[in-house]
């Protein structure tokens, strides 16, 4: 899979919770040099529960599932190709909260937070349009669990 794949991914995946980013091509392009390719098969664990990586991953390929945290009471989530995971590794420092699995081959797109923090220096409008993407994920997500009965909020 190549990067552009990956771009044509996420600009046409159309679920309330896209990474809805507004780059052109040459800022995809700046974009994509900060991501790491990565293979998962299915089983493979891209984000436990308790890790305190911060690193948001970009689905290019494949279908992840999100299992809960314990005691955490939420529903098992599954995401495809355009969709991401991890985005509150951004924003803060802790463990994560759920479980992130590869349900089929995948091939996922990393961006370390070390990366990211690289991008900010260097690009740092495209950085701060990541950053509003993502932040639109994590305040969707959160929304969904609020909006659902006996649901716990869960920030990969």
């Amino acid at each position: 899979m190549v990067f552009e794949e990956l771009v044509r991914a996420v600009q046409s995946l159309n679920v309330e919770d896209a990474f809805r980013v507004e780059l052109d091509g040459p800022a995809w392009r700046t974009f994509g040099n900060y991501l790491v390719r990565m293979e998962f098969r299915p089983g493979d664990r891209l984000i436990g529960e308790g890790d305190l990586e911060r690193t948001m991953f970009f689905i290019g390929q494949g279908t992840a599932q999100i299992f809960p945290g314990t005691g955490s009471g939420g529903r098992v989530v599954m995401l495809r190709s355009g969709a991401v995971v991890g985005e509150a590794s951004l924003f803060r420092d802790g463990p994560h909260t759920a479980n992130v699995e590869a349900m089929t081959p995948m091939v996922v797109w990393a961006l370390r937070l070390t990366r990211f923090e690289e991008l900010v220096q260097r690009s740092p409008a495209i950085a701060i349009e990541v950053l509003r993407a993502a932040g639109g994920v994590l305040v969707c997500r959160m929304r969904a669990g609020l909006n659902k009965p006996n649901a716990a909020v869960t920030l990969f």
